[in-house]
């Protein structure tokens, strides 16, 4: 009785929406499917796009995996966890994005009986952990080691992986030309871990083939004044001036005042200011730079005080292109003009400016330190040439891994089903509800192979059943076999040159079961209620605003008024 009459304790605030137990848990991981079938079918050579028109107005047309997931406006909290998962997985290895959200949706619909059945969740997870080291381990031991080849067999071996990546994107129909494409700039950079030294421009116009590399710097033609076409447009072995200052004459600033008692000394004034900027002009003239590029404005005197000596300038640069002319030429960038020397000078074979569909493009190439690579893209399609720039991103994240990590697994789904049959195997040697749980991590992972033929078009359930036997042949000749998109049946993927870095397919499998593992383990979410706003509405007298309209008349909150 004297229980009943305590005074409840009260924790959250009043309006909290809190939900816990089996319920909750189920509930996180149909959300985590729903997002993971959004995706499933852009998986694979013959993957299909998602067009998403967003509230500005833009559309992006996509099949991959991170684009789609960094636009997709999910608010349910655990749902978000694949979205993270996703751009991990981008920012790491760049392929896999749609692998890594398939395989973590998949985890959790396995898990989803077992939970319903009253299974602890944290049986489940130790389970999938051990699996996880268990499919590393395998594919670390499956793994071909491409160290030690020559250059041109390595160059082979790298287009082989970055054209496997792009058999899946929208320019999949001219992989080949692009893979070596790719492999050229990556190994231009040479051990330069920065990606943005490979620059990427997009010119409008053209088909795909009209792409092409430039071992150097290439970017567009920026602002320009009347003396500009005076200029010449083609040197050889030009030495470069790289700027970081104004080569124009300045206006002064509005509270600028001069207070003269002679009217003659105002000329003294304004000769002043011509002779500072014909000053800096002649120092980079006699510095023996025949192309000066500027991030800041070369105005209309200065372009024709270039052009009247030969000298070819480019004012507004943009700061990533002047970082990239810098580390391929061998120059410095220079804050002032006082003390020029040799040294910060930068060098090339040949500059040109070249037209490019309707634009003109300032080339530098042949640079002696080539650290550098630009790739001009052509095509129709605004969209098309987005979704070509992402497309090619991955190529070259994947073969910056492959050089780094160079052990290469079979792809097509050969090493899915090979790791599944070897935890099938390994689960029969364990006693306990761990066996069932490691049987449904292994079920799990045929989910690969089974969407590459969803999204071709074949009979799953039959490829599936011959990739199982032929994985099952006790002298392993099997495991290397995956699904051949071309003729709907198996494929030894190694002799088709399937391949894929094997610390794509590690990365994938660790995160997918660190999300698993992670939206198991909640078995409750709290969420706090929004808070009303008060402010006097625009509109009417009323000064209750509920959220963002005035519950009166409606009119849009404006949160620069105060009360």
């Amino acid at each position: 009785m004297a229980s009943m009459l305590q005074p409840q304790i009260i924790l959250l605030k009043e309006g909290t929406d809190t939900s816990q137990g089996k319920a909750q848990l189920v509930s996180n991981i149909n959300a985590c499917t729903a997002v993971a079938d959004v995706v499933r079918t852009t998986l694979g050579p013959r993957g299909m796009d998602k067009l998403i028109h967003d509230d500005k107005g833009n559309v992006t047309i996509s099949n991959d995996g991170a684009t789609i997931m960094k636009l997709l406006d999910i608010v349910h909290p655990a749902a978000k966890i694949l979205v993270d998962i996703a751009k991990s997985q981008d920012s790491e290895v760049g392929d896999g994005t749609t692998t890594v959200v398939l395989l973590a949706g998949e985890f959790l619909k396995e898990a989803k009986p077992f939970v319903e059945d009253g299974v602890h969740p944290q049986n489940l997870i130790r389970s999938y952990r051990t699996a996880c080291n268990l499919a590393i381990e395998k594919i670390k031991e499956l793994a071909v080691s491409i160290e030690g080849k020559s250059l041109e067999e390595k160059k082979s071996l790298l287009a082989k992986c970055a054209a496997t990546t792009l058999s899946s994107k929208l320019i999949g129909g001219e992989k080949e030309f692009f893979a070596s494409m790719v492999v050229d700039a990556v190994i231009a950079i040479g051990s330069e871990d920065r990606l943005n030294m490979i620059g990427i421009k997009k010119v409008p116009g053209g088909n795909m083939r009209d792409s092409f590399l430039v071992n150097g710097v290439a970017f567009k033609k920026t602002f320009s004044y009347a003396g500009f076409e005076q200029q010449p447009k083609k040197f050889t072995n030009p030495r470069i001036l790289l700027l970081n200052i104004e080569l124009e004459l300045k206006s002064e600033k509005e509270n600028a005042e001069i207070r003269l008692s002679d009217p003659s000394q105002y000329q003294s004034i304004v000769d002043a200011e011509w002779n500072i900027i014909y000053d800096k002009l002649d120092k980079c003239v006699k510095s023996g730079a025949k192309v000066v590029l500027s991030r800041l404005a070369i105005g209309d005197l200065a372009t024709q005080y270039f052009a009247d000596r030969d000298i070819f300038c480019a004012g507004r640069v943009a700061e990533e292109d002047l970082n990239r002319v810098a580390a391929a030429t061998g120059g410095t960038i220079q804050t002032s003009v006082n003390n020029i020397i040799d040294e910060v000078l930068g060098t090339c074979e040949v500059f040109e400016e070249k037209q490019v569909g309707n634009e003109r493009f300032n080339i530098f190439s042949g640079c002696p330190s080539g650290r550098t690579a630009t790739i001009v893209l052509r095509g129709g399609a605004d969209q098309f040439i987005e979704e070509a720039e992402r497309s090619l991103h991955d190529a070259i994240m994947i073969v910056r891994r492959a050089l780094k990590n160079s052990t290469v697994v079979a792809g097509g789904g050969a090493i899915d089903m090979e790791i599944s049959r070897y935890l099938r195997q390994h689960a029969r040697t364990i006693a306990g509800k761990s066996q069932l749980f490691i049987n449904s991590y292994a079920k799990a992972l045929e989910v690969i192979p089974r969407q590459l033929c969803d999204n071709a078009g074949f009979d799953a359930t039959d490829v599936l059943n011959k990739l199982r036997h032929k994985h099952a042949l006790p002298s392993g000749e099997g495991a290397p076999y995956g699904v051949d998109i071309n003729t709907g049946g198996i494929a030894d993927s190694f002799a088709n040159f399937v391949w894929e870095p094997s610390v794509v397919k590690i990365n994938a499998i660790n995160a997918a079961t660190e999300a698993a593992c992670l939206i198991l383990s909640v078995d409750e979410t709290v969420k706090n209620p929004k808070v009303m706003t008060v402010v006097p509405c625009l509109r009417c007298t009323c000064i209750l605003f509920y959220i963002l309209c005035c519950v009166s008349c409606f009119s849009p909150y404006d949160p620069y008024i105060s009360i």
